[in-house]
């Protein structure tokens, strides 16, 4: 099982990865950051998506929807942003965060890369 750090490096090594997080959703606080830069600043993305988070979470219990979100994806001009929550036992109440080079990036290998990134992560 990796920690944190192994975690977001592995993300990082996803083709046309800009940034990765590992967020805590009731705090908002990034608990791990890699990438991103002084144009972007993952600290502030990953308190703002997780109100993308909770407000999906409050959308399915309105509308009684069985079943967890496998992720959530914001399409930009220039980039993709992907968030996951985690379903293990100790990753409940979080999600990785990363964001892609468009250009760079074949959307669907990522999320597969970050489901297995997912799959070793432990906290």
């Amino acid at each position: 099982m990796a920690d944190i750090d192994i975690a977001l490096k592995e993300a990082m090594m996803i083709e046309g990865a800009l940034g990765a997080a590992l967020v805590d959703v009731n705090s908002g606080m990034a608990l791990g950051t890699m990438g991103g830069g002084k144009d972007f600043d993952l600290a502030v993305a990953a308190a703002g998506n997780t109100d993308v988070v909770r407000a999906k979470l409050r959308v399915m219990e309105m509308l009684n929807l069985s079943g967890g979100i496998e992720d959530i994806l914001t399409t930009l001009t220039s980039q993709y942003h992907v968030i996951r929550p985690l379903t293990s036992r100790s990753g409940k109440g979080h999600f990785l965060y990363l964001v892609l080079d468009r250009k760079r990036a074949n959307l669907a290998l990522a999320r597969r890369q970050l489901n297995q990134v997912e799959a070793g992560l432990d906290l």
